[in-house]
């Protein structure tokens, strides 16, 4: 039996403290939990800042910020997936899921697919990237590499079994008149579409945790998802609101049990 929590949650653009302060809530409830694995959304820590306007997003791997996280996670066997604008001596920042436990980082993906308006912004990752909890290996994904086939067939390659994709997508439009409802439902039809194939094609249970809610100056649609090795959906969230998805996956059954589902607003 695999615990997953999928959660779906507001990050406040450059409110790094802020945003920790809401992550050691949820990671003391995945302790008590006896949670194995804890995906949160694309660049949790930080908000999807922009780094070129507020530069002080571009955190250290090494840093006081990525310090705190890991001792939230101090006497914590389970995994936790959580996201940063990561700092690059060299080049644009990287968008990256950082991978750890029990107060230690195991390793860390950065995403590989920076497209449209995050070219100008972002460097790109190039190496795929898999990691093993309690005897089952696990990939990452980020957001836009829904559209790239080659991430998750790279996990696949890698003996992944279950793939965790963290997201943030933006919402177009204004937001005084933002239809929620219709926000959520794209980012679902995205999800029930491409992830159901890449689940099947490559053989791989995939899991999505996505960013909810409204920031200073973007809206994110919500939503977690769970689909089978056989592309089945067998857990999509109902609604766009903030929380945790605490899921029991019993991966030889294909069945998942959900203890609480994020709740909406």
């Amino acid at each position: 039996m695999l615990r997953l929590g999928l959660v779906q949650m507001r990050c406040e653009k450059a409110d790094i403290t802020g945003n920790l302060s809401i992550m050691e809530g949820y990671i003391a409830e995945a302790r008590l939990r006896h949670t194995d694995l804890v995906a949160f959304p694309e660049m949790c820590v930080t908000g999807y800042a922009d780094p070129l306007r507020q530069p002080e997003v571009c955190l250290d791997a090494e840093g006081p910020e990525v310090a705190r996280l890991l001792t939230m996670t101090q006497g914590f066997d389970g995994t936790i997936l959580a996201g940063i604008i990561e700092a690059s001596v060299r080049d644009k920042p990287f968008i990256t899921q950082l991978v750890i436990r029990n107060g230690k980082m195991i390793g860390r993906y950065r995403k590989r697919t920076i497209a449209g308006d995050e070219a100008d912004r972002f460097s790109p990752g190039h190496e795929p990237f898999v990691f093993v909890h309690d005897g089952i290996t696990c990939g990452v994904s980020i957001c836009a590499d829904i559209d790239n086939r080659s991430v998750f067939a790279d996990c696949a390659k890698l003996g992944a079994t279950i793939v965790l994709e963290c997201a943030a997508p933006g919402l177009y439009g204004e937001q005084a008149t933002r239809n929620w409802q219709s926000g959520f439902e794209w980012w679902k039809g995205e999800c029930l579409n491409k992830m159901a194939h890449h689940a099947a094609t490559n053989n791989l249970w995939i899991g999505v945790s996505t960013q909810a809610g409204r920031t200073v100056d973007e809206d994110f649609p919500g939503g977690g998802y769970l689909f089978s090795a056989t592309g089945e959906n067998l857990y999509c969230a109902s609604d766009y609101g903030e929380g945790v998805a605490w899921l029991e996956v019993d991966m030889d059954e294909h069945k998942v049990r959900c203890q609480n589902p994020a709740s909406a607003r």
